[in-house]
């Protein structure tokens, strides 16, 4: 409410102050209101406007300022004549064209500068296999991720790539991570930034860890050479599957519990069934129990790099 007062406000007095103090009559009153409202149109710009890309367009009309000034001092010191006098006659359009093409060559390239200006453990740089996982979407929903999910072009051209491919199931996989990227924009939760900073590396894995390392971030993955190169080079990968086998229940050996058998095992006599996450269990003497629920106790537990396999028996 107060910002609407401070509009109208300001919509009123400029105009009482021309017609005021610039003379009584209605090109004082327009001038006035035109004034007002550029300062309200100003207000609400820069409102919408984050803070970096303010500073982007202030840092390019500089670099335009800069440039006009340069050719300008090299027309009057190092060139004479037509050009000269063209130089001078056009002085104050030419200034404005320059100034101008800086704001709007920075405006444009603003997706890059601002990859560079954000550094910090806060980004995190999401790669191909967590988009087409999808689980990134729940724990951001959850803010179990916080900070800024990083988006670079070169991982969602893959994707791109992999959508149009020609394999159905590598088809099915690009979809899914560019609905899943699109969905992250959607999350209230968190904030999603493209970068198009593309580091130069042969593959793509090494362009995230690489662009990850430059920006002092973190990765999101489920692929096991990130994972394994960010380790060399000393940078933080948040692992979705190791995430999900940590938050799986704790089973003992010993303890019961109530399985049911789906399907015979490799082994003579075995049945297989799984728990609630997806932990498969190994039952000894199970398979004349398949299609029935059992009351089982845990043998042994054998963790493997692809998850957790349980060992039990029949009560």
């Amino acid at each position: 409410m107060p910002i609407w007062i401070f509009r109208i406000c300001t919509l009123v007095a400029f105009p009482f102050v021309t017609y005021t103090y610039l003379g009584h009559d209605w090109n004082s009153f327009w001038a006035g209101l035109l004034c007002g409202a550029i300062v309200v149109a100003g207000e609400v710009l820069f409102k919408r406007m984050r803070l970096i890309k303010i500073m982007i367009g202030c840092t390019g009309v500089l670099l335009g300022l800069a440039l006009y000034t340069l050719i300008g001092y090299g027309m009057q010191n190092f060139f004479g004549g037509a050009d000269a006098s063209l130089w001078a006659k056009y002085n104050q359009q030419i200034l404005l064209a320059f100034l101008a093409f800086g704001l709007l060559a920075a405006l444009f390239k603003s997706r890059d500068l601002e990859g560079l200006s954000y550094k910090g453990h806060h980004l995190k740089i999401a790669d191909v296999s967590a988009l087409v996982d999808g689980r990134i979407i729940d724990l951001c929903e959850i803010n179990f991720l916080s900070g800024v999910i990083v988006l670079p072009v070169f991982v969602t051209d893959e994707l791109n790539r992999m959508a149009h491919s020609k394999d159905k199931l590598e088809q099915a996989k690009g979809r899914r991570g560019l609905d899943v990227a699109t969905r992250l924009q959607e999350i209230k939760e968190i904030e999603v930034r493209f970068t198009s900073k593309t580091p130069k590396a042969p593959t793509l894995p090494e362009q995230v860890v690489k662009l990850a390392r430059s920006l002092d971030a973190e990765v999101v993955t489920l692929d096991f050479t990130i994972n394994k190169l960010a380790a060399l080079k000393k940078v933080t990968a948040l692992n979705i599957a190791d995430l999900a086998t940590a938050l799986k229940p704790v089973v003992l050996p010993g303890e019961g519990m109530s399985l049911f058998v789906m399907k015979d095992g490799r082994e003579k006599e075995q049945g297989i069934g799984y728990l609630d996450d997806g932990t498969m269990v190994v039952v000894d003497d199970g398979r004349k129990h398949i299609g029935k629920r059992i009351e089982v106790s845990v043998v042994s537990i054998y963790q493997t790099s692809s998850g957790r396999m349980i060992f039990a028996k029949v009560k």
